[in-house]
């Protein structure tokens, strides 16, 4: 009972009845009342699990592998907040690239009405090109 409450859990058992009896090479049942009668392991039970709540309630971790279920628990609501911040922000950028995809399409469906619109009254003319080499007038290059 000492070595189980102190940490020293053998492989594959844990801070438990069952893990209790196999050490103490007795069957699980004796810790159990026989119906109007104790089990002969009983009162040694009612303690050890009287010591595992005590130890409990102090903070102190008997079974390693509860510990390691609270903080495999707690990295599972990490990650799910995680996952739902994510999920938001996925939403808003979405929303704001269809938003940018319909504003591009309408200044486009604009420009060439404009374009349609200057060539069917004509008296919009091109400027020449720009010659290679000759900077604008002005200009600082």
């Amino acid at each position: 009972m000492d070595r189980l409450l102190a940490g020293t859990i053998p492989p594959g058992g844990g801070c438990d009845l069952k893990t209790l009896a196999a050490e103490a090479g007795v069957t699980r049942t004796g810790f159990y009342p026989k119906g109007e009668r104790p089990g002969p392991y009983q009162h040694l039970a009612e303690e050890f699990e009287r010591r595992v709540k005590e130890a409990q309630a102090t903070g102190m971790v008997t079974d390693p592998k509860v510990s390691q279920i609270e903080r495999l628990k707690a990295q599972v609501a990490e990650l799910k907040e995680r996952l739902t911040e994510r999920d938001a922000d996925l939403a808003e950028l979405t929303a704001f690239k269809t938003l940018a995809i319909s504003r591009l399409a309408a200044q486009h469906q604009e420009i060439e009405q404009l374009r349609e619109q200057a060539a069917a009254a004509g008296n919009v003319r091109r400027l020449p090109a720009a010659r290679p080499g000759s900077a604008p007038f002005g200009s600082c290059s």
